[in-house]
């Protein structure tokens, strides 16, 4: 019975690709783009994520504290109030809501342009690990005055600003950008 309903919906499908336009008898129906909907599903996941892990180290670690784990990586609890590399970090605290604005108005440019852009899924992964990362670190700076971070890379004297895992998704995906922009560019034009 169970072949029987197999080899129907196999006829099913044979049929909705001969229907469709555009599509012969016995061609592969293409997968629907990625919607927007799963692209913001996914940079929530990164945002929990994110906060779970600092919520662990905020709790279980007391400021400045390092716990060794390779040679030239410690778990470390750090506060940055300012932007990448402790940028305007030393100021009066203008720069909190300074960041958090930038953050948001940059994470509603890149929900446009996930719903403008479903159908290429290398540039919407690249947006939506800058939107998770983005938005995990607003969310600090709106709770906390500050982001958390808990990763540092050292070698000898020298040190890798501490940074999370909110920082990894942005990183991540600018890369991820800039690689998609340079293979778009190689790409032939019809």
């Amino acid at each position: 019975m169970s072949r029987e309903v197999s080899s129907q919906s196999s006829a099913g499908s044979m049929n909705n690709a001969s229907s469709q336009p555009g599509r012969g008898p016995g061609e592969p129906i293409q997968p629907a783009p990625r919607t927007t909907g799963r692209w913001l599903s996914i940079a929530l996941l990164l945002i929990v994520l994110d906060q779970i892990t600092k919520l662990y180290f905020d709790s279980a670690y007391t400021y400045g504290q390092r716990v060794n784990v390779l040679p030239i990586f410690d778990f470390t609890l750090m506060y940055n109030r300012g932007a990448a590399f402790s940028f305007l970090a030393s100021e009066a605290g203008w720069q909190r809501w300074l960041f958090t604005g930038l953050g948001i108005v940059a994470s509603v440019v890149i929900v446009w342009m996930l719903r403008r852009n479903t159908a290429q899924p290398r540039f919407c992964l690249a947006l939506t690990l800058i939107l998770g990362g983005a938005l995990g670190n607003v969310i600090d700076r709106v709770v906390y005055g500050h982001v958390i971070d808990f990763l540092l890379f050292y070698w000898n004297d020298w040190y890798y600003p501490a940074f999370n895992i909110a920082d990894v998704c942005i990183t991540c995906g600018a890369v991820l950008l800039v690689l998609d922009e340079l293979l778009r560019a190689r790409k032939p034009r019809n």
